[in-house]
């Protein structure tokens, strides 16, 4: 498996970057969706832009850090390419201030995910497979993706059950 990290944002990471690095970290809002909302995160988070909710667009979430992995995953023949921002800075962002999140997919399918787990296998939001955004029909829009290849302990039932595809909530409890 290939893991590589994204080093330099592009023009389109730069406005949310100098947001996260210039605001003081007590009550802020996000900037506001130009696209689609396609996640809304809601729970105990100190930085929103609709109401008490954080509403993410794509371009918003591909302005967060970001990992680009290569795994086979229990779904897909084969190994491919998956890239979208890292779990653990979607939260930063919003200021969850949580041990665990409930990740909500369009079918009202929902699994809880320890907080932790973003931080000791670097879960990513998959935004696109292969160089190209998922669809509905194919994981899309966001795939909560584990590591596979990088660490064979994630073969098992639980990490099967909190890989959730078609994401469109997550809650900070």
């Amino acid at each position: 498996m290939r893991i590589r990290h994204r080093l330099s944002p592009s023009a389109s990471r730069l406005p949310m970057a100098v947001l996260l690095c210039v605001l003081p970290l007590t009550a802020w809002a996000l900037p506001s969706p130009q696209g689609e909302v396609i996640l809304t995160v809601t729970g105990n988070i100190a930085h929103t832009n609709v109401g008490d909710e954080a509403h993410f667009d794509f371009a918003m979430l591909t302005s967060l850090p970001a990992k680009v992995i290569e795994t086979h995953t229990p779904w897909t023949d084969g190994p491919n390419v998956f890239e979208g921002p890292l779990a653990r800075a979607l939260l930063e962002a919003v200021g969850a201030d949580s041990e665990s999140v409930r990740v909500r997919a369009l079918n009202d399918f929902a699994a809880d995910i320890p907080v932790a787990n973003f931080h000791d296998y670097d879960v990513i939001l998959a935004l696109t497979r292969n160089g190209e955004p998922m669809p509905i029909r194919d994981y899309g829009p966001i795939f909560v993706l584990y590591p596979f290849d990088d660490h064979p302990e994630l073969h098992n039932e639980t990490i099967r059950f909190r890989s959730v595809w078609q994401v469109v909530n997550i809650h900070a409890d």
